[in-house]
């Protein structure tokens, strides 16, 4: 039985969690509704309040979406890459245990300046 595991294993092993990050999401790479803008900011609804028997992502993310929080903030909080986030955020959103709030963006298609500092105040805080 092999015990230490490879160096992609690790910040999964420090985060509690014992398998490995794509297990999480059984493989996948991408949720099945509408691809989410990491800038999108997560609420929990009243029906992800009370969810039941969720895996300890799931109910992470509803614990931290409990006030508005983005996509990157959740995957730093998880240990995870944001697309793991973005699929896990996706998995809640159709059983309707968050909220997902699309930035508004500007003409060029890009998140507004106070989207970016926010994200980036996120990052610190989670960082520091």
């Amino acid at each position: 039985m092999r015990t230490e595991g490879t160096a992609e294993d690790q910040p999964a092993r420090r985060a509690g969690r014992v398998v490995p990050v794509y297990a999480v999401t059984g493989g996948r790479t991408r949720s099945a509704g509408k691809e989410l803008p990491v800038e999108a900011l997560v609420t929990v609804t009243h029906s992800g309040r009370h969810a039941a028997d969720l895996q300890l992502e799931y109910r992470t993310i509803l614990g931290l979406a409990a006030a508005p929080v983005s996509l990157v903030e959740i995957g730093a909080a998880l240990q995870v890459p944001v697309g793991v986030a973005r699929v896990l955020v996706g998995d809640l959103a159709d059983a309707g245990y968050v909220a997902v709030h699309l930035p508004q963006v500007g003409g060029d298609g890009a998140p507004g300046p106070e989207i970016l500092e926010r994200l980036l105040e996120g990052l610190r805080a989670r960082s520091g």
